[in-house]
């Protein structure tokens, strides 16, 4: 007997159109967004890692306050190893979702930042735990802000686009802002629909509110539900 081969079923919903995904609500989203955020972790954390590797392979001293160059900027054993752990951190964040990569390049950048101007206090002092020099005040400020760019590309908007990842969902159609009231008629005809509704509730309901909240209960979003009681006036 000859066994034939039966194609794997095809899943019921839609193909994503060229160049686009879906996500968990079916919505399509352009997946360049996430690969910016995705190649830019690991871009930083390339760069942050091979500072961080030159100075342990310069076998520094890890607390010394008058660190030594690397790369055109000062090093210490401790700064090395921060360095090896953020980009190890970025790393893994960009492996694990690019939400996880979008966040976490926020937060470091914003400690980017801060450690870069924080520095400018202790700078030749003892207090110089990471043994900084301007020129790696102007590296970590820099960093911090191609960090906070990158993670708040196509996320952090006050209008995003449709096609972000990041968009929320839209409500459906009729249960908008468009269908709140915005016509003193409008705003009467919520009241009344309010007070039929509680008469209904308590058998005190007259024969027309009964009729316009039966009528009503057979559509659902709040726009039609006032339409059709403003139908029967």
């Amino acid at each position: 007997m000859q066994l034939r081969h039966r194609p794997a079923p095809r899943t019921s919903g839609p193909e994503p159109r060229p160049g686009r995904a879906v996500d968990a609500h079916g919505r399509e989203y352009d997946p360049r967004v996430f690969a910016v955020q995705r190649v830019g972790a690991l871009a930083v954390a390339a760069v942050i890692l091979v500072f961080g590797v030159l100075g342990f392979a310069g076998g520094l001293d890890f607390f010394a306050t008058d660190g030594e160059p690397i790369l055109g900027m000062s090093s210490n054993g401790l700064l090395s190893t921060v360095s090896v752990v953020t980009a190890a951190v970025l790393v893994l964040a960009a492996l694990r979702s690019p939400r996880t990569a979008s966040t976490l390049m926020m937060v470091v950048g914003a400690l980017f930042l801060v450690a870069g101007l924080a520095s400018l206090a202790v700078l030749r002092t003892e207090a110089n735990l990471l043994a900084f020099e301007i020129e790696n005040v102007i590296f970590s400020e820099v960093t911090g802000l191609v960090l906070l760019l990158l993670g708040a590309y196509g996320r952090v908007s006050g209008n995003l686009p449709a096609d972000s990842p990041y968009a929320r969902p839209r409500a459906a159609d009729g249960d908008g802002p468009e269908s709140c009231p915005s016509t003193p008629a409008e705003f009467a005809a919520e009241r009344a629909m309010r007070d039929a509704e509680l008469a209904v509730v308590n058998h005190v309901a007259t024969p027309d509110q009964r009729r316009r909240v039966e009528a009503m209960a057979r559509v659902h979003s709040r726009g039609d539900r006032r339409r059709v009681w403003m139908s029967f006036d």
